[in-house]
């Protein structure tokens, strides 16, 4: 398949920006998305429209039809045990707090651990900083090395006995490095602990086996992976979700309400309460479909192929710092130029049609470790080529030689 054919399929990339064509270099923090799912949701939209689990004429069984077949497109698409280990949320964030808020605070107490490290964003990190006021548990981190990463040894020196959830990324949104999330799972589990694994960046760039990760909770969102946005997954080993409580209550989640208690639907409908995110499940399933006819092998190989074609012509590039290992990336590079805050580039980049992001990319804590506040990010996905790339590296020393003469004034 070639790379024009993929481009084609998105239509909001065939637009100017300012007089350039659009170099769309945002995709970690959102994807475009293709043709195939907008048709999806606006199929549901004017044809199929009816709330799921519910009603018995026509609309309502194709609405549930739909939904409950995305749920199953997207228990393959991980590799899941059983579809009913994957549960609807609204993102990554809200499957972070479902598992911090439920899991984490019925097995903590005072004196446990709960170990991250501080590359992590933001919504894996202030969910188990409130799980650990609210339980009594310390809230460890595992150190890092000067460029951000961690090492097998330093995870292995952090977990412990007394450690009970161990919460990582999988690809850090910074650095652009896979952790290795299998090998800490094995340490986490031989001290009897949990591992869940942030998914957010890699769902969108590689194949991902939660079997094969071992590990007990896997998050991610739809709209980093060409899907729209308002949906997510948390997928959960059966056991553990099924000790777990709700942590909404309302319509269609329920086995049995009296006037003082109530009982539970069996998995997954116990989290879903209320009218669930029918379209964005729908759009999500299109967007697997879509992925799938590709192939994760092709979209991982191309974005790490473009990640080192923007590398190796940035660590030429003076004045210019890239963070984190050179080697290893997966879709995306963190930088700054010297002396030009990143929300400046950024806008000088966007006169030239270049959408990258700037700021601390919610890792305030990863940010200090560096020694930046601050920093600039471009990212790369299946839709992007090689002349997206030169534009930018344009749009960069366009910037820089900007920049220069106004400080030479």
């Amino acid at each position: 398949m070639y790379i024009s054919d993929v481009r084609g399929w998105f239509p909001i990339l065939d637009q100017t920006i300012n007089g350039y064509p659009l170099a769309y270099l945002d995709s970690a923090a959102s994807a475009q998305k293709p043709i195939q799912v907008i048709e999806a949701i606006k199929q549901y939209y004017e044809h199929d429209h009816a709330n799921v689990h519910r009603g018995v004429h026509t609309l309502g069984s194709r609405a549930t039809e739909a939904y409950e077949e995305a749920r199953a497109k997207v228990a393959q698409f991980i590799h899941a045990e059983r579809v009913e280990e994957v549960i609807f949320t609204r993102g990554t964030t809200s499957s972070i707090n479902l598992v911090a808020s439920s899991y984490a605070r019925a097995v903590c107490k005072e004196g446990d651990e709960i170990v991250i490290s501080a590359m992590e964003h933001h919504s894996n990190l202030l969910p188990w900083q409130q799980a650990a006021k609210a339980t009594g548990a310390v809230l460890k981190y595992i150190p890092l090395e000067a460029d951000g990463t961690f090492t097998m040894e330093a995870v292995e020196n952090t977990i412990t006995q007394r450690t009970k959830i161990v919460a990582v990324s999988h690809i850090s949104n910074v650095l652009g490095i896979a952790n290795p999330v299998k090998q800490i799972a094995a340490i986490a589990h031989r001290h009897g602990a949990v591992v869940m694994v942030d998914g957010a960046q890699s769902i969108a760039h590689t194949k991902v086996d939660v079997q094969a990760l071992d590990c007990d909770f896997y998050v991610f969102s739809g709209h980093k992976m060409c899907g729209p946005t308002g949906i997510g997954v948390l997928y959960g080993k059966k056991a553990h979700l099924d000790q777990m409580e709700p942590s909404e209550y309302g319509g269609e989640m329920i086995a049995d309400v009296g006037l003082y208690d109530a009982t539970w639907k069996e998995l997954p409908w116990k989290f879903e309460g209320g009218t669930p995110i029918i379209a964005g499940a729908i759009g999500l399933g299109a967007a697997i479909d879509f992925l799938e006819q590709i192939g994760m092998d092709a979209i991982e190989a191309h974005d790490k192929q473009l990640t080192r074609y923007a590398v190796e012509r940035m660590k030429h590039m003076r004045t210019l710092t890239m963070y984190g290992p050179e080697e290893g990336r997966v879709g995306l590079v963190t930088f700054n130029l010297d002396a030009v805050h990143p929300h400046d580039l950024a806008t000088v980049l966007d006169m030239h049609g270049v959408a990258i992001r700037a700021g601390h990319h919610c890792c305030q804590p990863l940010m200090r470790h560096l020694g930046v506040g601050a920093t600039a990010r471009a990212s790369f996905y299946l839709y992007n080529t090689e002349a997206d790339v030169d534009q930018f590296l344009l749009g960069l020393n366009k910037a820089r030689a900007y920049f220069e003469n106004v400080e030479s004034w």
